[in-house]
């Protein structure tokens, strides 16, 4: 493989990962999130499989239960489950062991109703007797406890994606407190990164990874485990046509302070 940081020169062995990320750690922990099962080999299988052999510690995490993703009216109700043994099989192409892939469960395409963090109601998917996706990304932020996150951009078409990336950067907050403490202990915020599924990102991406062709087919292959999702083979077309690259955007945020903009006056 060979991995490009803007304006710096190729880094062209996984043993060389870390001069990509000037700050990183012998105990580098990724944590992947999906707003959909199929979002993160789609934008960033090769990520993944680059930190798998580099030896880092990879997680997955699936957001959303996939239960509007059927294409056949006797699905509708077994989809979540098919769709589950997909990613497990997916991701097992990709190299993630199975006890690395947490499944969240918010009800896809209602995102919006599950903002933010409240008491559970029966049906709800739920961790300590609350629910929501501050309650979820919090807990598992804290059990994982990343270096580094990596999610699709916010600037995606997609109500489901738009929802995760901001609930997951404030549950990132969240987890570095002391709220809520039946979700865990505090960790120390991770470095946050996005990638593209469908949308563009919101200024150019600053790190390029590259995969040779044998990489490159594991994250086809991982894709069209999805075999439920007839529109796959599409975007798998798409995919190719691309090549074996992936562009990773960092998302450089931090807190309001007035010293940020003292020198302006």
């Amino acid at each position: 493989m060979k991995f490009l940081r803007r304006e710096e020169q190729d880094v062209k062995s996984t043993d060389k990962l870390k001069e990509l990320f000037p700050d990183f750690q012998e105990n580098e922990r990724w944590l992947f999130i999906g707003p959909h099962d199929d979002d993160i080999v789609l934008g960033a299988g090769i990520t993944m499989r680059a930190a798998i052999e580099a030896g880092i510690e990879v997680y997955a995490l699936v957001a959303t239960d996939g239960r509007m993703g059927y294409c056949y009216k006797d699905q509708e109700d077994t989809i979540g489950k098919i769709r589950h043994k997909e990613t497990v099989d997916s991701f097992k192409i990709i190299g993630l062991k199975e006890d690395n892939i947490f499944f969240a469960d918010m009800p896809d395409c209602d995102t919006a109703t599950y903002i933010g963090r409240r008491k559970a109601k029966p049906g709800d998917p739920e961790i300590g007797g609350y629910t929501g996706f501050q309650n979820s990304f919090t807990y598992y932020v804290r059990k994982v406890k990343p270096t580094r996150v990596f999610l699709p951009t916010g600037e995606d078409l997609h109500p489901d994606h738009k929802v995760v990336y901001q609930e997951m950067l404030i549950s990132m907050f969240h987890a570095g407190g002391n709220i809520w403490p039946e979700l865990g202990e505090p960790v120390d915020p991770p470095a946050a990164y996005e990638f593209a599924v469908y949308c563009d990102f919101p200024a150019a991406p600053n790190l390029k990874i590259e995969a040779d062709q044998e990489v490159f087919r594991k994250k086809l292959d991982a894709i069209l485990a999805y075999k439920s999702q007839e529109q796959i083979a599409d975007l798998v077309e798409g995919v190719k046509e691309g090549g074996p690259l992936e562009y990773i955007r960092e998302i450089n945020f931090k807190m309001y302070s007035v010293n940020n903009y003292k020198d302006l006056f």
